[in-house]
């Protein structure tokens, strides 16, 4: 698959592009799909997927694509859209499966292709694969310094788009986010929200074990940032927190900081550090979608 087109002459800019109007109710919906989807995925796939991390962040994931941004699938150039950076590049195929539900590309191509050699699909986006991908990310700790940039240069040239990012709590232990923590408000980028998906667990450990963040919103105030702090999985709650945030024309930087479970809807994956990465036999996938229809069920 190709990569970003070239803007041809005479491309016709649209002021604004309008956000997507959909309800909680609808968010909620179409957080079920995008777990679901990610589970049978999973269930297809012959090959181990970061699924605790992936499901922790299914409902920012659709908060942003589906309510929060403001991004025409059909239009992928128009320099009036919000950028998103994946800086927690692992999550890539929550994110492929999330932009292929918005309209992006089709789902089936994703479960027929994905981690596959020469696949648009890889195991971490890249942006030269699949048009619609802003970054390259896969290495933690890059992602706030390439959305500080690209904040940076949307506000040097008076443009009003925001720039969103999401971290893992984890990778927030390099010291590269915080040099970009500083920048981002010595610069007033006011149109740079970041989001953290504060599961608390890294790959093999819980998070606090190997470097203790608390009290972590405190931090990011400290750097003079303005802090929100939210359920990662109340979505009428996320909602409610991105209407909350400063006009893109303010001075100071957001962070959202959303407080998740790693492995979030299937029962026996939650809080568990074997459910970091891994496969589903049949056993596992039918065992997944009953737990995740029981507690849709529920709510």
């Amino acid at each position: 698959m190709a990569g970003w087109p070239r803007l041809p002459r005479g491309y016709p800019l649209t002021s604004t592009i309008a956000r997507p109007e959909t309800s909680v109710s609808e968010l909620e919906d179409l957080s079920y799909e995008l777990r679901e989807k990610l589970l049978l995925l999973c269930g297809e796939y012959n090959g181990s997927v970061h699924i605790g991390g992936d499901l922790s962040c299914a409902d920012v994931l659709t908060l942003l694509f589906h309510y929060g941004m403001r991004v025409d699938p059909q239009d992928l150039r128009n320099p009036e859209r919000d950028r998103f950076v994946l800086s927690k590049g692992h999550a890539a195929v929550c994110m492929y499966i999330t932009m292929a539900i918005r309209g992006f590309f089709d789902y089936r191509g994703i479960v027929d292709t994905y981690g596959q050699l020469d696949s648009a699909y890889g195991m971490h986006p890249c942006k030269v694969q699949l048009p619609g991908v802003e970054v390259s990310t896969g290495s933690l700790g890059h992602g706030l310094p390439l959305a500080t940039g690209m904040a940076l240069h949307a506000r040097r040239n008076g443009m009003d788009h925001r720039v969103f990012t999401l971290m893992g709590d984890g990778e927030t232990g390099e010291g590269s986010v915080w040099e970009s923590a500083l920048a981002a408000n010595s610069n007033n980028l006011g149109n740079l929200v970041a989001f953290i998906d504060r599961n608390r667990q890294l790959m093999t450990s819980f998070a606090e074990e190997r470097v203790k963040l608390e009290p972590y919103p405190d931090k990011w105030r400290a750097f003079g940032w303005n802090v929100i702090e939210v359920d990662g999985h109340d979505m009428g709650a996320l909602v409610a927190a991105f209407d909350s945030l400063p006009a893109p024309d303010s001075d100071t930087p957001t962070v959202i900081i959303c407080d998740t479970v790693k492995g979030k809807g299937v029962d026996f994956m939650e809080a568990n550090l074997a459910w970091h990465a891994g496969s589903l036999n049949e056993t596992d996938l039918q065992r997944a979608l009953a737990s995740l229809a029981h507690g849709r069920k529920a709510a």
